[in-house]
């Protein structure tokens, strides 16, 4: 075989092998979306929920914060019109080792959006539930040799 053959036979099984899986669509099915939940959705949290609910590869299962009165006044502002309805439902919790407890089979993993102070001991408690976590800086002041 030529090598001019051998190319132009190498590109039409490149291309043949390539075209179907790019034409298709990839529709991703229940269980390949994860599931997340968000602890500190009153603040800082609150970018973190918008994105979730607007990703296609992620759904938002579980809310929590400590002050839910705080959290609720922030996604009534004008600025959130539509956010409020499509959390609407979700289960809230004030404590997040309750909705651990609660909800640790619904959840695949978490984002901790709470005061600086609070993250380590909430992203350990999380992963070792088995979460994946996604924590804002810092994790912590100091750290462990």
């Amino acid at each position: 075989m030529k090598r001019r053959d051998f190319l132009k036979a190498s590109a039409a099984f490149g291309s043949a092998m390539i075209l179907p899986s790019a034409a298709t669509a990839r529709v991703k099915g229940a269980n390949s979306r994860a599931k997340i939940a968000v602890i500190g959705w009153g603040g800082q949290g609150k970018s973190s929920v918008n994105s979730i609910v607007n990703s296609p590869d992620a759904d938002l299962v579980a809310l929590c914060d400590v002050d839910e009165g705080h959290a609720a006044a922030c996604y009534r502002d004008d600025r959130s019109k539509g956010l409020m309805d499509k959390i609407r439902g979700l289960p809230q919790f004030k404590d997040y080792r309750v909705m651990l407890d609660k909800m640790g089979k619904d959840i695949d993993a978490v984002c901790v959006s709470t005061p600086d102070h609070s993250h380590f001991k909430i992203t350990l408690d999380a992963m070792q539930c088995g979460k994946h976590v996604c924590v804002q800086k810092p994790v912590s002041y100091t750290h462990l040799t």
